[in-house]
């Protein structure tokens, strides 16, 4: 059969905004009308009735959040360090110097000096918050360090057996926003270490998925757009756009020099995502919904010798032509509509 499918015809078929198509300068195929076009294709499918997404995928990387250096808060020798891929949450040790383990607690303000009564700052409202959410209270919460907040401090020192001095600085504690997931040392057990000294790589415990998207695209992937990403061991995870680049970049691929942009997904269960650091995955994103509609597979179109796109409806051993208007693409299907069609008709496609 001379039959013009919808491959050969893609060219004049432009995505719009919104799911939606542009048919241009499409002139009639290059065939006959003859009596072999009501013949029966080489295969059918079905018309459906459901849901169409115009989901996109893209290469992404599955990763850590952010990335940070931990600096040794005090002199002396290293004598412990939290191990690569360890995973520290607050009040857990990082490290130790000379025996005393400096743990981690939550905050974004650096601990750069020692605590006492009297002193005020963003650093004492964050000290105060720990306590509290360890279970040291007796205190109110704020900038000032008063003398119930150096006998928490006491109680916290006497559980962890420290010397109970009321006083606590970046020899006993560092702070970071979250549980962080141990990247690598920057020193070995039996290291001289002294403030200011790189002693641990951390990132954020959180798994997330990183890629790249052209800035033309940018809007497929805006924050909050939801996302299934396709893990390393084959299962699927949802998630939604969590981060987006604030300026683009051109790619490091020679041939390829389209400027992109940074996006971060963020997981809805983090804690069930298992995989290698740096693992390839595939993340699919998820745009516009149609509901309830009728689509058919996208090779599935004719076009017409009048102009347009139309379906070879297979019945009762006959086929026909039947006239169409698209819609949204997707997963390998159009939206249709047109006179007659129904859900469970069959439809002329290509062989297999």
């Amino acid at each position: 059969m001379t039959r013009r499918r919808f491959a050969v015809a893609l060219g004049t078929i432009v995505l719009v905004a919104g799911g939606g198509v542009a048919v241009t300068a499409l002139g009639a195929p290059d065939h006959k009308k003859s009596e072999d076009r009501s013949g029966l294709p080489p295969a059918t499918a079905p018309i459906t009735r459901g849901d169409l997404s115009d989901s996109t995928q893209q290469d992404g990387t599955l990763g850590y959040l952010g990335e940070r250096r931990i600096n040794a808060g005090a002199t002396g020798t290293l004598n412990w360090i939290a191990g690569a891929g360890a995973t520290v949450k607050r009040d857990d040790r990082l490290y130790e110097v000379d025996g005393g383990p400096v743990r981690l607690w939550y905050g974004a303000e650096p601990m750069y000096r020692t605590l006492k009564s009297g002193d005020k700052g963003k650093d004492v409202r964050q000290v105060e918050e720990n306590l509290a959410a360890l279970g040291y209270t007796g205190f109110t919460v704020d900038d000032a360090y008063s003398a119930a907040t150096a006998a928490a401090v006491k109680r916290w020192q006497k559980s962890h057996g420290l010397k109970q001095t009321g006083e606590i600085g970046p020899g006993q504690i560092a702070f970071a926003g979250s549980a962080v997931r141990i990247k690598e040392a920057g020193a070995a057990a039996g290291d001289p270490v002294a403030p200011g000294k790189p002693v641990l790589t951390v990132t954020g415990s959180e798994r997330v998925v990183r890629f790249k998207v052209p800035v033309a695209d940018a809007k497929s992937a805006k924050s909050g757009t939801k996302v299934t990403v396709q893990l390393p061991d084959g299962t699927r995870a949802s998630g939604k756009v969590t981060g987006v680049g604030k300026s683009a970049k051109a790619g490091d691929d020679a041939q390829d020099r389209t400027p992109k942009i940074d996006i971060t997904v963020s997981f809805d269960s983090p804690e069930k995502v298992t995989g290698f650091d740096q693992a390839p995955v595939t993340v699919e994103l998820t745009g516009e919904t149609r509901s309830d509609v009728l689509s058919v597979p996208v090779n599935a179109l004719l076009a017409l010798a009048g102009g347009g796109f139309g379906v070879q409806v297979v019945e009762n051993g006959a086929t026909r032509e039947v006239a169409v208007e698209l819609g949204m693409f997707g997963q390998g299907r159009v939206e249709i509509t047109g006179a007659g069609l129904r859900e469970g008709m069959k439809v002329g496609v290509p062989s297999v």
